[in-house]
C-alpha cells in the first residue's frame, strides 16, 4: 500500500497518477525530474513531510503554483514574490497556502512543534538558494 511519507505521488498529463519509489535523499529528485520529463511543467509531484525544525533554504518553482496543506502542528511560511514584496502566513491544521510562481519560499517551525505538511509542486525547474 502507498505510504504518502516515504512514497510520493506523481500527477501527470491526462490526469494521470502514479505512486513514486521511496524518497532516498535529495538525490531522489534527479531522478524524478528524469521520470517525468515528458509532462513538462504540467507534472505535479504530491508529497508529505515533517519538520521539527525551521527550514535552513529558500526555494522557488519558476513554472508553477505551490499548494501547501498543513495537517498537524503549525508553520509560518515566508514568501518572497517576483515583485520584491514579502508576505508571511502562519498555518494550523487544515490551513493552506499557494507559492506563486517565482515567488520564494521558506518555512519556521515553533520550537518544540512537530508540523507535518503535504505539498503539490510543480515537477520542473525548482531552485533552492541558503537561507
Amino acid at each position: 500500500m502507498p505510504h504518502l511519507p516515504t512514497s510520493p505521488a506523481h500527477l501527470g498529463l491526462g490526469a494521470t497518477a502514479t505512486v513514486e519509489p521511496a524518497f532516498t535523499g535529495m538525490e531522489w529528485y534527479a531522478a524524478y525530474a528524469a521520470r517525468h520529463a515528458a509532462d513538462g511543467i504540467e507534472g505535479r509531484l504530491v508529497s508529505q513531510y515533517d519538520f521539527a525544525e525551521s527550514w535552513t533554504m529558500w526555494e522557488v518553482h519558476p513554472h508553477g503554483a505551490e499548494l501547501v496543506i498543513c495537517t498537524a502542528g503549525t508553520l509560518t511560511l515566508h514568501q518572497e514574490h517576483a515583485d520584491g514584496t514579502t508576505e508571511s502566513v502562519t498555518l494550523a491544521p487544515g490551513d493552506y497556502a499557494i507559492n506563486p510562481p517565482g515567488t520564494w519560499h521558506t518555512a519556521d517551525v515553533p520550537a518544540g512543534v512537530r508540523c507535518t505538511a503535504i505539498f503539490i509542486t510543480p515537477g520542473e525547474g525548482t531552485d533552492h538558494r541558503p537561507r
